[in-house]
Parts: structure tokens; sequence; C-alpha cells
């Protein structure tokens, strides 16, 4: 008898119709269901993970890169030998030229932006209520550079007026109770210089804008105030802390850092936002690496149950196999029967599982509505994670790994049973029928 071709139409409706267990079979009907529905299940935990883990990181990323520099010029502290008191002191590093170096450093291909900044800690008091402040003096079109802050959708007031107040983020508004319009007091450690010593500096600024980046520790602590202003208030005149740099593509940012450096000068470094967050950024990318492993275990578990229900299968079709023998099916044919029965199982679990999937991503945020609803609130605290809800953002890559792993081990686990129910001797099979 010729040889019939690899997977033909009579293949696939008898690997059909022994995968429909009648109910005398009923073991065999209950592991195929055991196998989809687990198959099912790690399919959509995989997938799920995947997406929380993708949009939390975007969404972390978005916060950084929306609402600080994506690089930070800034120069090294010089150390003074002073002859009459025989010690050494240090000189903070500060950018006296500061027009010229953002002007040189704006010049160079693919950067965006570049500004001075001056920084610097304050205590942020309304009334009887008071809260730590970082305050960053910037001009008008810097502030107007961050996307996270200008976001109307999220902010108030009127920016157009940041010349003649302040800018603060919605966590030191709410906490101190401050509204548009309200006068906030900021108290500096190192005001002003008298012959009793220096003395801590009050000043009154009017609330112009809130915004709300998006990030706890950001809305809870940032205050940014006009570049002359802040220069006043911190003892900076004529001088900036640094040069904040944005450039056209921030996830290539260390490619422009000589280009920076050499546009700074002597004594230059640069801080890139990669540095700043490369701790927290790398625990992410190994906890998803951890997280990945671990699911595809549970989906290698749920797929080993096609084994069982194959190896319970080709038991119950120990005659049928043997007639198909003596009819002249080959052992190759039988084991693409037995295999398809397996895959089958693997591809309609994957399907159902890929949809079970996005559908949890797509509503991730009812979910754990849902979740806060039942633990009371205390689900997502952003002071311990540093943004307010739980994103999810479906790649087309995570959803390729998912099914291309589950198709896999489902191909993977029939092939045993397979070749058991090809090399049946047909003669022993239908010895005592």
């Amino acid at each position: 008898m010729a040889a019939t071709r690899p997977f033909s139409h009579f293949e696939f409706m008898i690997a059909w119709r022994y995968l429909r267990a009648r109910k005398a079979e009923g073991g065999v009907s209950t592991m195929t269901w055991i196998s989809l529905i687990g198959i099912t299940l790690g399919v959509m935990a995989l997938i799920a993970t995947l997406a929380v883990r993708a949009g939390f990181r975007a969404e972390f990323v978005d916060t950084i890169l929306g609402a600080n520099a994506h690089s930070t010029v800034y120069y090294a502290p010089t150390h003074v030998y002073n002859d009459l008191t025989e010690e050494t002191y240090t000189v903070p590093g500060r950018v006296e030229n500061y027009e010229d170096v953002a002007a040189r450093i704006a010049a160079i291909p693919g950067v965006t932006h570049a500004f001075p900044v001056v920084r610097g800690q304050v205590m942020a008091a309304m009334g009887d209520r008071s809260n730590v402040a970082e305050v960053y003096g910037v001009t008008a079109d810097a502030l107007a550079a961050m996307p996270r802050i200008t976001d109307p959708e999220t902010s108030a007031g009127d920016l157009s007026n940041f010349d003649h107040g302040i800018a603060i983020g919605s966590g030191i508004a709410r906490e101190l109770g401050v509204g548009i319009g309200d006068k906030l007091r900021l108290i500096a450690p190192e005001g002003a210089k008298t012959p009793a010593g220096t003395t801590p500096r009050v000043s009154v600024y009017e609330v112009v804008y809130i915004f709300t980046a998006g990030r706890y520790d950001i809305d809870r602590t940032r205050v940014y105030m006009p570049l002359a202003e802040a220069q006043s208030y911190f003892n900076r005149e004529g001088v900036a802390d640094e040069v904040q740099v944005f450039v056209k593509d921030p996830e290539k940012v260390d490619d422009w850092t000589l280009d920076l450096l050499q546009a700074a000068g002597d004594r230059a470094q640069v801080w890139t936002w990669r540095d700043a967050s490369s701790s927290f950024l790398n625990a992410l990318d190994m906890e998803d690496d951890v997280m990945f492993i671990i699911l595809s275990i549970l989906v290698l578990i749920a797929s080993m149950n096609i084994t069982s229900g194959l190896i319970m299968l080709v038991k119950n079709k120990g005659r049928d196999i043997g007639i198909l023998r003596t009819m002249g099916l080959t052992q190759g044919s039988i084991l693409r029967v037995f295999f398809l029965c397996g895959a089958f199982t693997g591809i309609i679990g994957t399907i159902a599982g890929v949809i079970l999937g996005v559908v949890f991503a797509l509503n991730v945020d009812h979910v754990m509505s849902a979740v806060n609803m039942l633990s009371g609130g205390n689900a997502w605290d952003p002071a311990v994670r540093g943004i307010y809800e739980l994103p999810a953002k479906l790649r087309a890559v995570d959803l390729a790994k998912a099914i291309g792993l589950s198709l896999f081990l489902s191909f993977i686990v029939t092939i045993f049973p397979a070749r058991r129910a090809a090399r049946m001797n047909p003669v022993e099979a239908l010895r005592y029928e």
C-alpha cells in the first residue's frame, strides 16, 4: 500500500473522534478537560502577568521621563586650601556660565531642550501644617517641556502665571490643604548671612499651579519656582546647580553622554535617568524573568496532563489501533493521529487562555477595584509602589512568547504516548478480542 500523505484528512478525523470520548470512556474525557482547563488557566496567568509587568514598567518609566530630565549635566566640586587656617574646604560645583553651556548642549543633534536648574530643599508650611519639599528653580520654557507636569487633564491653575508664583505637586497641596491662589510659606535652612551667622530664609509665594505627575514621591515633595527667584532665594546669584537635558530618544540616552561632556567642558559630569533608576529597572527585569520561568513551569505542569490523558486513550483504543494497523495504516499515521489528539487539546486551551488573558489585561482596573473593595482599599498603596494604579500593557512579543511556549510544551508532551501507540503490535492488540 502506498504511503499516505502526512496529516491527511482522515488522520484529523480519527483524532477528533478519539478526542470526543464517549461516556464509557469517562476517564479519558475527564483527563482531557483537566488538561484543557489547566492549559487555559496557565496561559491566561502568563499573559496577564506579562501584561501587568510591562504596563507597570512602562508607567514607571513614563513618570520618570515625563517629570524629570533625561540627562543632567553638573560639575564636580573643587577643593580649596586655606593657607591661614591650613584647612581644605570643598566648594560645591556650580555652573557659572550656564547660558552658554545650555546653548552649546542644545546645539547637539538629537537634544531637544537644555535648561539651567537651581535645586534646594525647604520646609513648606501652611498654617500649622508643614512638609519637606524639594524646590526646582527653572524657567517657564523648561517647565513646559515636561509633559507630566503640564498635562491639563491632571493639573489645575494657569501655567502662564508661573513667573509670579510657584507650582507645587498635588500631594503637597493635599497634605497642606493648599489651593490655587493660596500663599505657601517656604523656609530654607541656609538663608541670609548676617554678622551673627546664617539665618533661615522665610518667604511666602502664591500657588499658581498644581500638577499631578503620576509618581507619589514627586507629587508629594516637588515645588517649581522661577529660576531668577530661586537663585536669589538659595544664594545662587549668577550660577546654576546643573543643566537638565532632554533628548529625542530617552531609551538611548547614553548615546549622548560623550557629546554632553565635550560640550560642557572640564570637570563636567553626566547623570542620566537610567543611572538614577538603574537598580529599580534591573530589579524589574530580573522579576520579569523569574515570573516567566515560574509561570512557564505552571504551563508545563498543565501540559503534562495531556500525557496522562493520551496514555489512557492509547490503552482504551488498543483494539482500534490493531484494526487500523491491519487495514494498512502505518506507524507514522498512528503516531500522527494521537499526536493530533494532544495537539488539539493544547491548541484549544491556548486559544481560550489567550482570550481570557487579554480580557483580564484590558479590565485590570475593574479587577483591582474589586480586590480593593474586598481588601478594604489596601491592595495598592502608592506610597509603596510609587504610582497610583496598576496598569497593563499588551505587547505582541508577550503574546507570541505565551502562545509559543504553550504550543511547544503541548506538542512535546504528546510525542511519548503517540510513539507508544505507533509501536503497538497489532497482533498483541487483537489477541484477546
